[in-house]
């Protein structure tokens, strides 16, 4: 059997490994038309190639190739279940909630769920279906299901059903990466800006604390000051990692546009994390940072593609792209 285990092995499987990683190629996939940029991505290999994809318009066919390859690789070199859970049970909770909101309220689930997991889709689906959540291996996601379900024959609101999902997610987590100090800063960061996020796009303080997400290190209090003064909010946050992140969702509120940059910054984070140290990382940290590498190319060929296809000129495309 495959050393799982042993971290040596699974280094040297990630060092044969990397020299299929598009690294600045996916910079220069930016500068070609949609076509050039499908041909020189088969090229790489990327998702199996022309195996996969014959047009420019299957490349989701190459990215959903390669995320099934990086879910293969964890479910077999994760060093331990806590990274294999951390990194797969959230798939469980999205395709949990798309399930129930489909079901039960007459929507398509086709284009709606994703990869499985931890649990079969066909699993999850039976469940809901029959409210038995019985064989499920985890008791949070049973009762995510069950509330949610509650809900809805109350006619709540979607935003309601989202959040059942996400607290249950986040709750679960947090017991997950108990003692594995690299797992829990990750998420702590996550659910922390996830909640300065939400803060600002919040009606009120009420709406905010309503969506609270666990795991992190900003109380209630701390986040409710986004709500008062500029000034109050650039204090409060001044002496804590969140300060230019605070500072970027201010700016885009002050000049009334999305928040997309802080959104970028946070969904970047994993990767930068490791990268400004990958030369001192050890125990299960190279594994990670090879993973989160491998999920940000990922995420880059969806958002290069999409941006070619829509007619988006390099610059523009460039700018949307997470940080590798």
């Amino acid at each position: 059997a495959t050393p799982r285990y042993d971290t040596t092995y699974t280094n040297g499987v990630i060092a044969s490994r990397e020299k299929y990683l598009l690294k600045d190629k996916l910079y220069r996939l930016c500068e070609l038309s949609a076509e050039e940029a499908f041909r020189a991505l088969l090229e790489s290999g990327f998702g199996g190639g022309a195996e996969t994809a014959s047009s420019v318009h299957d490349f989701e066919k190459l990215v959903s190739e390669e995320e099934a390859r990086l879910d293969a690789f964890v479910r077999e070199f994760a060093p331990s279940m806590a990274e294999a859970t951390y990194l797969l049970t959230p798939r469980d909770f999205y395709n949990a909630k798309a399930l129930v909101k489909g079901m039960y309220l007459g929507e398509s689930t086709e284009k709606m769920l994703a990869p499985s997991g931890l649990v079969e889709i066909a699993v999850l689906e039976r469940c809901i279906r029959e409210r038995d959540f019985s064989v499920l291996n985890n008791p949070a996601l049973a009762k995510a299901c069950e509330d949610a379900l509650l809900l809805l024959e109350e006619n709540a609101s979607g935003a309601k059903l989202g959040a059942i999902f996400d607290k249950a997610l986040y709750t679960y987590l947090q017991k997950v990466v108990k003692g594995k100090r690299v797992l829990k800063k990750l998420l702590a960061y996550k659910a922390d800006t996830t909640n300065i996020l939400t803060a600002f796009r919040a009606t009120d303080s009420a709406d905010a604390d309503e969506k609270y997400l666990p795991a992190g290190t900003l109380s209630l209090d701390t986040l409710a000051s986004l709500f008062a003064d500029e000034s109050v909010a650039k204090e409060t946050f001044k002496r804590t990692e969140y300060a230019d992140f605070v500072a970027n969702c201010l700016e885009a509120r002050a000049k009334n546009i999305p928040l997309a940059q802080a959104e970028k910054l946070r969904d970047g984070y994993d990767t930068l994390y490791f990268a400004k140290r990958k030369y001192e990382l050890s125990k299960a940290e190279p594994f990670l940072y090879y993973v989160y590498r491998r999920k940000t190319e990922i995420a880059n060929v969806r958002i290069t593609f999409v941006c070619l296809l829509a007619g988006l000129d390099e610059q523009n495309i460039k700018r949307r792209l997470r940080t590798v």
